[in-house]
């Protein structure tokens, strides 16, 4: 746990920096006062954690300044870190499953389908997360189904070859439920566990793009009627709170069940996740924290309170 603990304090460090920027370093040691309750509200409201979470987390601090006048920041800071807990209890997403023992016949693949407008890191983040399911003992293979842009198909295969994934893709332009229905078939006949299934980036509101992920639903559910099991959402987490409105009509069309927020440590909006669980109650299952295969890690609540807060 303190090695996941270094990772999110690491990739949320962007966030930590503009909050003790604004607050002139509240959390290193001041006592809360007046005004000091008046910048942490901006860094807040700057960092995304919007109206409701950052009330509550202001709310409990005064409360606790109103009983002890010389409450420390580190103190609000511990008090932050406990309202964010609360907020995100039943928040973390846990992929079940377990490789199946020798000698009995493989189930079906579970397929992850990742879903997403364009620039959110869905191909990157399918690369990683085969990676991390391979090192985990489980049997992973890939679909390549954005199709539409030529460059994506070549950046999975380019993963695949450097951390030996095993893939199966087409061409530029081909038919992504086509690519979904041969890779599943693939993943049956050689007893894999897992089925990640990389889409093409589309604007949740072009709904032609909407209607081809239904397609390649369509097409899996006729060797699996409950595939796919996982539709993630793959979210760019500088966006900020506008990525609420876009994860609920993805919601709306294909039925969410999970959520990766990719390029955190990019941004210091890391607390747009607290706003789109709140709204949707969607688990979330990995953040992004950096570039390598490694930086895809499980979100772990109680690491992400205390790292934006900067606790140890």
């Amino acid at each position: 746990m303190l090695g996941l603990f270094k990772k999110f304090k690491s990739g949320f460090a962007q966030t930590v920096a503009a909050i003790a920027e604004k607050t002139h370093g509240l959390f290193g040691g001041r006592r809360i006062d007046a005004g000091s309750i008046e910048e942490l509200e901006e860094a807040l409201f700057t960092a995304d954690f919007g109206v409701e979470t950052t009330g509550e987390i202001l709310g409990e601090i005064k409360q606790a300044h109103a009983r002890d006048r010389e409450l420390q920041g580190r103190q609000a800071a511990e008090i932050g870190a406990a309202v964010l807990r609360r907020v995100l209890a039943g928040s973390e997403g846990v992929l079940e499953g377990a490789p199946a023992e020798a000698g009995t016949p493989p189930p079906p693949p579970q397929v992850i389908a990742l879903i997403g407008v364009n620039g959110s890191g869905k191909t990157t983040t399918a690369a990683k997360l085969a990676w991390r399911l391979q090192q985990e003992g489980r049997k992973v293979m890939l679909a390549a189904c954005d199709t539409f842009r030529a460059a994506a198909v070549e950046q999975l295969k380019t993963w695949a070859a450097r951390h030996d994934l095993e893939i199966v893709a087409s061409h530029t332009g081909a038919d992504a439920a086509a690519v979904a229905f041969d890779a599943w078939q693939a993943s049956m006949a050689r007893g894999r566990d897992y089925l990640i299934v990389d889409t093409a980036g589309r604007l949740h509101t072009k709904s032609n793009l909407m209607e081809e992920l239904a397609k390649i639903r369509r097409v899996l559910q006729k060797h699996d009627p409950s595939a796919p099991q996982h539709r993630w959402l793959v979210v760019d987490g500088s966006l900020g709170g506008n990525s609420i409105e876009q994860a609920r009509i993805f919601h709306q069309s294909f039925g969410l069940t999970g959520l990766v927020v990719t390029k955190l440590d990019g941004t210091s909006r890391g607390g747009a996740l607290v706003g789109i669980f709140r709204q949707l109650k969607i688990p979330i299952y990995f953040l992004g924290l950096g570039e390598q295969a490694e930086d895809l890690q499980p979100f772990n609540v109680d690491s992400y309170a205390r790292a934006v807060f900067g606790l140890e």
